[in-house]
Parts: C-alpha cells; structure tokens; sequence
C-alpha cells in the first residue's frame, strides 16, 4: 500500500496554494459582510484554471481525460490559500454538479455549447434540486415537465439554490412522469431569459454569504426538447451520478481550509502569552490543537480512499457517505476549537476566525445532511 503522492502532483497543489494566496480572498471580509458575490476571483481561477479541471481537453481542460485525483488536491489547496470557503464551495458545486452531468450525459451540441464558456469563467451554472417541501425527501419533488410536441413545460419552484440569483444556465430536475417513481425524474438545462422562468433576489444566510443563494421559479417556462439532459426519466441517476464527485471535492476544499485553521491556531497557540507562558503549554490548549489535528488526518484518509475509488471508476456510495459526515462534522468542531483556542480575539469578526465556524455550520446540511448521510451508511451496512 502506497499512500504517496506524484512529485508533479504535489508540485501543481503547491502552485494552486501559492495562487490562491497571492491573487483569491483579499476582500473576503468584506464580501462576508456585504454579502458581495467575488467575481473577480471566479474570473481569476477561470484564468489559472481552475474550473478546467473538471473537463478534458477537447473541452478546455488540462489533460486528455479528467484526472479526479489531481483535481481533488487542487480543491484542498485551494481552500487552504483561499480564506473565502465560500467561493470554493461554489467553484466546486459547478464543477462537478453543473459540468461533470453534462460532460458525461449531454450531447455534443450540449457539451460545446456550455462547457468551454463555464470553463472559461464567461458563464455560470447552478444545480437545482432542493425544493421548499423536498429537500432531503426528494421524491417529494413537485416540479413538473409536462411533454409537448416541441418540448416541455416546467411549472414549480425550486429553493436554496447555490449560484441561483446570477446563473446563466441551470440544470434543473423535474418530475416528468411522477407515476414511475425515481424513474419519471429527468433533467433539463434552462438558460436564464428564457421566458417563464425567473430568479429571486439572493437570500441573507449564516456563512459563505460570498455566495448567492435563492429560489428559482418556472412558470409555464417552455424549454425545447434539445434542452433535456440524458433521456427522459434519467434525473434521479444524474443526481446521484454528480454528487459524490461534488460531495469529494467540495470537502477537499473543506479538507484545505482546516489545514489553514489548524496551521493559524498553532501559530497564535504559540505567541499568545498568559501567565508567563505562550498558552500552547497550557495542556488544554494543545488538547484542543491535537483535537483538530486527528480530525483532519481521519478525515483526509476518507477523502482520499473516496476520490480513489472515484477516479477506479469504482462504487462509493458509502465511502462517500462516511466522508461526508465526517468531514462537515469535523470542520464544525474544529471551528469551534479554534475559536476557543483564539479567545475573545477569534469571536470577533475582523479576525475571520468566527467566519470559519458559520462557514462550516452549512456543511453540515448542503449535499445531504449529516442524518441523511447516517441513514445512507445505516441502510449499506443492511440495517
């Protein structure tokens, strides 16, 4: 067993973290009060790259095929130069959640005409599956697709949607034949402008308020037949297809950002003094500290094994699910630590310590929620 990485591997990671550092996050305070979408930096990781990843070349991508392992330790790097967790967050839901669906289930008109701009950073796409009354119950899904003779017609509202107020392109799952169950899901790409279809203003939120989130509305929205995505009744393998390479690399970038929790905390642990002494003597200090370091190693090894199995082409329906839960609980708790290890310093805002807390509280729902994610793990064990 080789747990060692390519030196041209760990070499690109390097670059990632040197420019995530240097050009992404300067304003990231601000934007976090303001609530102010950093489009600048989507811009400039569009330019070194970034949302190439998740495309071969003939798409605009690095290599000839997607290699997931290399993108995977991008994603960490990224988030661990970057202070903004929420601009990974949404970086990574277009990647894999938006690109990847198209790249393995569009067709060539499909592929070309949305993949290259995304990579790019001229367009932005947004996943919209989480309704007002189907969340974690998605089969409780009421937006419907009714066909046409030229198409479909979408009726329904869907809610909590990553990038939702400034998409260009949606990839949108309906109900298109409720009475086949999983099977009557399909997915359909709707470009904003189309008529019938329309954004909310973006929602005031806890953390990653970088980001936009909202709700988008399709009434009678017509959509041409060219726009569905797969074949009719393919939505539900869609869904589940993308997820787990979104839930992989959204928490790599998680993965990053507690490395530059744990690597801060150190640091203060080490020339805060009280009583005498730099406050990394005190044993709960270093209690804390060592707390967050095993988290992070447990939770690397996860990842790690999980995107393995990705790029084998292999099942990892519970590997994925295990990392999920374990990783957003971790970033919790070690959120927490780090505040208690900063004092009153790490409660206030212009520190950006607290912001990593509200930042992770988010992980703990988006892409499945950690209940969601033990009842996954529950059911593959054969309970």
């Amino acid at each position: 067993m080789d747990f060692s990485w390519p030196e041209a591997y760990l070499t690109y990671q390097q670059s990632v973290t040197d420019f995530a550092t240097a050009e992404l996050g300067a304003q990231h305070l601000n934007n976090d009060a303001q609530q102010q979408f950093p489009r600048q930096d989507w811009e400039r990781c569009a330019a070194f790259g970034i949302q190439a990843l998740a495309l071969p070349a003939a798409y605009g991508g690095p290599l000839e095929k997607v290699d997931f392992l290399r993108a995977i330790l991008a994603m960490e790097a990224l988030g661990r130069g970057c202070a903004d967790n929420g601009l990974a967050f949404a970086l990574n839901a277009q990647m894999w959640t938006v690109m990847t669906p198209i790249l393995h289930f569009g067709n060539a008109a499909q592929k070309e005409r949305y993949l290259p701009a995304m990579a790019q950073g001229r367009s932005i796409g947004a996943h919209a599956l989480t309704e007002p009354d189907a969340g974690s119950d998605v089969m409780s899904m009421q937006l419907s697709a009714r066909k046409t003779d030229t198409g479909y017609v979408l009726n329904g509202t869907k809610a909590l949607i990553t990038l939702g107020p400034i998409a260009d392109v949606v990839l949108v799952f309906a109900n298109a034949r409720p009475e086949r169950g999983s099977w009557g899901i399909s997915a359909f790409l709707v470009e904003r402008g189309t008529p019938g279809f329309s954004s909310s203003e973006k929602m005031s939120k806890m953390g990653m308020r970088s980001i936009p989130f909202g709700s988008l509305t399709f009434t009678d929205c017509h959509v041409p037949a060219s726009s569905l995505l797969g074949t009719e009744g393919l939505g539900f393998s869609i869904m589940n297809h993308s997820l787990e390479y979104d839930r992989c690399a959204i928490l790599a970038s998680q993965l990053g950002a507690m490395e530059r929790q744990l690597e801060t905390a150190i640091a203060f642990a080490r020339q805060r003094k009280q009583f005498g002494q730099a406050i990394g003597g005190f044993q709960a200090v270093s209690h804390r500290i060592a707390d967050m370091k095993l988290r992070l190693e447990t939770s690397r090894l996860l990842l790690y094994k999980t995107a393995w199995l990705k790029q084998q082409g292999k099942a990892a329906r519970l590997e994925a699910a295990l990392l999920k839960l374990q990783l957003s609980e971790a970033f919790v708790a070690s959120s927490l630590d780090a505040i208690r290890t900063h004092g009153g310093a790490g409660y206030l805002h212009d520190y950006g310590v607290e912001k990593d807390l509200r930042d992770a509280v988010g992980g703990v729902l988006y892409a499945g929620t950690s209940d969601i994610q033990r009842n996954i793990i529950a059911k593959l064990l054969g309970l």
